[in-house]
């Protein structure tokens, strides 16, 4: 499992951070919205707390950002970073 000192890691809260501020939402204003306080947005942004997905997607539902479309984003990004020689894993059931 990756930490949140992982490079993929760093991406995504990059873009968390980054559609926040798109956005035009405060960090106390996202808490408000989510239920949590500011602190915690704060040491998400910062690599302190990590992400679980329903978090992840409570957020962007939050920003009035579709989830689907961020992760695309995301992948999008993360591919590029890492110059489209991501390895793809199925998850098994």
């Amino acid at each position: 499992m990756a930490s949140t000192h992982h490079e993929d890691y760093r991406l995504l809260i990059q873009m968390v951070r980054e559609t926040r501020e798109r956005e035009g939402v405060a960090q106390s204003d996202l808490a408000t919205r989510v239920g949590v306080t500011q602190t915690f947005i704060s040491k998400v942004e910062r690599g302190e707390r990590r992400l679980d997905p329903v978090e992840l997607i409570e957020i962007l539902e939050a920003l009035e950002v579709t989830p689907t479309e961020w992760i695309s984003e995301y992948l999008r990004r993360r591919r590029i970073e890492h110059g489209n020689h991501t390895v793809s894993r199925k998850i098994s059931s």
